[in-house]
């Protein structure tokens, strides 16, 4: 894991979330807005795997706002976490890469309880890197104008994700 990168990618959402028109932190609240609050990075949390390609399946998620939306599952992954092994399916949202939203245990104690969310694009090889020191509170975390979609239970984990975007302590 590159944490320079990270360090990088961090400070730049906070500047966005401190600065921008598009922010979901309100404008009288982005005076006062010092930055997010994240887990430390770690290296445990980063995976390199081989997805596996389902048939493309609709499936309905709904939302933070009671709609519904659909994305297709276009793959799995398995992957090994706090000595669990997971299947974690990938959608297509219709945007470039994949979409892998999740919620796991740390989901409404130390993180959004809604869930959080990866944005996924292949490696040259065709592997795909989840690396969940990235993961991300959606914008329904900080502004309840926003309708997100809520993870479905396939990407429920039963074990603690402390990596990413966390609730302020």
């Amino acid at each position: 894991m590159d944490t320079i990168a990270l360090t990088e990618f961090r400070a730049a959402k906070d500047t966005f979330l401190a600065s921008d028109d598009r922010s979901p932190i309100s404008e009288a609240d982005r005076e006062s807005f010092r930055g997010l609050t994240y887990f430390p990075p770690d290296n445990s949390l980063v995976f390199t795997v081989d997805p596996v390609p389902v048939p493309p399946e609709p499936v309905t998620i709904s939302t933070t706002t009671g709609d519904q939306r659909t994305y297709h599952r276009v793959a799995t992954v398995d992957i090994v976490v706090a000595g669990r092994s997971v299947t974690l399916a990938l959608y297509d949202s219709g945007h470039p890469g994949w979409f892998l939203p999740f919620r796991d245990a740390t989901s409404g104690s130390e993180t959004y309880g809604a869930g959080r969310y990866l944005d996924l694009v292949a490696n040259g090889d065709g592997s795909v890197t989840i690396d969940f020191n990235y993961a991300y509170q959606p914008f329904c975390a900080y502004n309840d104008r926003y309708s997100c979609a809520l993870p479905p239970t396939e990407n429920w984990l039963d074990v603690p994700v402390r990596a990413g975007e966390r609730l302020t302590t």
